[in-house]
């Protein structure tokens, strides 16, 4: 009797089973059949992973932005650079070419250091059956050239005035020149020193305490100060105008 009960009871589960795994199959064929799938776990998309990879091209995108902004010959001051400055400092002129006169200015100093340190070395090393007062010549030379036109870019842009500051009603005013080694220097002038430029010399605006200033008239906005700054020739009435 036990051994009946026991294989009756194998059969029902074994028919349990097999009616289960019926079932699944066919909703798995209905599922099929009308385009309805069902979702595994694995198959989610996970956007998570989307986020950060945005977020670098966007930050990679705005450092290449910058790099080739900053690599381009610029007219005036940066963006957002005159707004800051004009209301912690005052400044009411800017120079529209004074990055690129001190990019130049500082590639003419670094091929003049060069040819002065190097030139004489290269001369005497590269032909030793050459005469010494020959090799001599050649090294002046060399040294003389670079060290001319150094000097030349120097004096045909010392005038050019980089920033200007002024408080309105004051009778002083600061101006940014540049020098030898291509550095900023503040000089405080007054308007009563200002004379009109007695020179063949270009870009000269007006002189003061014996040194010329050049100002860009279409880049200054204020007109009250330009015309403080370009003094006029005095017109000189004839004598017999009265006779």
């Amino acid at each position: 009797m036990g051994r009946v009960a026991l294989l009756r009871l194998l059969r029902s589960q074994s028919r349990l089973i097999s009616s289960t795994n019926a079932l699944s199959g066919r909703d798995r064929y209905h599922h099929c059949r009308f385009g309805i799938l069902p979702h595994a776990p694995s198959a989610k998309p996970n956007f998570n992973s989307v986020v950060p990879l945005t977020g670098s091209q966007r930050r990679w995108a705005s450092k290449a932005t910058t790099a080739k902004d900053d690599n381009k010959i610029s007219i005036g001051p940066q963006r957002g650079e005159t707004e800051e400055d004009e209301k912690d400092s005052g400044i009411v002129y800017y120079g529209p070419i004074s990055s690129t006169i001190k990019k130049v200015k500082l590639l003419s100093l670094s091929t003049c250091c060069l040819s002065v340190s190097l030139g004489p070395v290269i001369t005497f090393m590269t032909s030793p059956e050459m005469n010494v007062i020959l090799k001599g010549g050649v090294a002046s030379t060399v040294i003389f050239l670079s060290a001319s036109t150094t000097a030349a870019l120097h004096w045909f842009v010392s005038p050019y005035v980089h920033k200007l500051k002024w408080q309105p009603g004051s009778d002083t005013f600061e101006v940014e020149m540049l020098s030898w080694l291509a550095t900023y220097l503040p000089r405080t002038l007054k308007f009563a020193d200002i004379r009109l430029p007695e020179t063949n010399r270009p870009f000269v605006t007006f002189k003061a305490n014996g040194n010329f200033y050049f100002i860009d008239a279409e880049h200054c906005h204020n007109k009250a100060l330009l015309a403080k700054l370009t003094p006029q020739k005095a017109t000189h009435e004839s004598a017999f105008k009265n006779l």
